[in-house]
């Protein structure tokens, strides 16, 4: 089985990461995608909301990953809690799905993060361990929705082909959804409509249970 592994806050999760996931399956021809939320990024600036708890998170998360079979939540970052390393999450999926891995698990990455990946914890190894899958991902302001270590794009010009890092990373062409989970939270919190940017069954759980009323 192929796996890749897409990790993030999904505060909440939307209808981009699914979109996201499916093109990893069809295009790349992964048997699977593993959904990570992350507890705590190392990066004080990716704090999460007080009205939302990891395991709210995490339920929305399963609710939208509910009707793909394609697609599994992966709660070892929450369930080992401390601060959320990818190349911990790594070591740990390898060593959980090694039975059924075909291959290195794929580490999706945002084009947000392409410019500051040099700079993750054992990004070296990263490289060298997991088969990089550089996502396309639209501007958008003040989101952070595939963070992982805390560092977002580096101001002015960056080209992926120039990152040694990338070499051998693979070029995912999925749609450019310009959606993002801080968007969401804003609508919820000014009670604008949002609906059809999440899941059904994630809409009704940010709406009955209040999510993000408090921002």
């Amino acid at each position: 089985m192929r796996i890749a592994v897409l990790g993030g806050s999904f505060n909440p999760v939307h209808i981009g990461h699914l979109a996201l996931a499916d093109s990893v399956c069809s295009e790349l021809g992964y048997d699977k995608v593993l959904f990570v939320p992350a507890l705590n990024p190392p990066h004080k600036e990716m704090a999460f909301s007080g009205s939302v708890s990891a395991m709210d998170r995490l339920s929305m998360v399963r609710l939208a990953c509910a009707d793909d079979p394609r697609f599994s939540v992966e709660p070892c970052e929450i369930e080992r809690a401390g601060i959320s390393y990818t190349y911990d999450t790594v070591c740990f999926l390898r060593e959980k799905y090694g039975d059924v891995l075909e291959d290195r698990l794929g580490l999706i990455l945002g084009s947000d993060l392409h410019s500051g990946f040099r700079m993750w914890r054992r990004a070296q190894d990263l490289a060298k361990t997991c088969t990089l899958i550089l996502a396309r991902r639209p501007p958008v302001a003040g989101s952070g929705d595939f963070a992982r270590e805390g560092w977002n794009a580096a101001d002015g010009e960056f080209s992926a082909d120039d990152e040694p890092l990338f070499k051998d990373a693979l070029r995912l062409s999925n749609p450019e959804l310009a959606v993002s989970s801080s968007q969401i939270r804003a609508a919820a919190a000014r009670g604008s409509g949002f609906k059809y940017l999440v899941p059904g069954a994630v809409f009704k759980y940010i709406r009955d249970g209040g999510l993000y009323a408090d921002r």
